[in-house]
């Protein structure tokens, strides 16, 4: 076996084993295939949650991210987070929070630790590719949906609460 073909082998086991060397893209969880509006699956299901809050993000601002950031974190740490299934959705110029490069990635990485999800919308994603020539890049714990509005509608109709920050 040469060196190539040893290097090559050992960068598929780690793959396999979900280790990836820093630098090289991974796949964001998605929902595309298996989205059913009647049937809402989740990053992390809470099945013991009593309460549920889904929280719109589709503007650009930092500051209103800051603002969506702390209502979730806020009303996880009052109620526990065995108790109340949160779950973020960001649209419009609002992706932008869930952009790779966004000032709260690190925040949103410790938050989706703590059970909170993180959903991006595809036709925004799509919009963008179009306007940049390529696909954005979001942090790893975005949750691809096909659109954001209609997942908001689809927890809705599952009994989440809807706010808008």
């Amino acid at each position: 076996m040469t060196a190539r073909q040893r290097l090559v082998a050992a960068f598929f086991g780690l793959a396999v084993f979900g280790f990836m060397p820093a630098g090289l893209a991974r796949a964001n969880p998605s929902m595309l295939k298996d989205f059913k509006f009647d049937h809402p699956i989740f990053q992390h299901p809470h099945q013991f949650a009593t309460r549920h809050l889904v929280l719109q993000v589709s503007e650009a601002y930092p500051a209103v991210w800051t603002l969506a950031l702390n209502n979730a974190q806020n009303v996880l740490n009052f109620m526990g987070d065995d108790k109340v299934q949160i779950v973020v959705v960001a649209y419009g110029p609002g992706l932008k929070m869930l952009l790779a490069n966004s000032p709260d990635a690190k925040r949103i990485a410790a938050m989706d630790a703590e059970g909170i999800e993180f959903d991006a919308c595809h036709n925004t994603m799509m919009a963008m590719m179009h306007a940049t020539g390529h696909m954005p890049v979001l942090v790893p714990q975005a949750v691809i949906v096909p659109a954001g509005i209609v997942r908001i509608m689809q927890l809705e109709t599952h009994g989440f609460a809807y706010i808008k920050p």
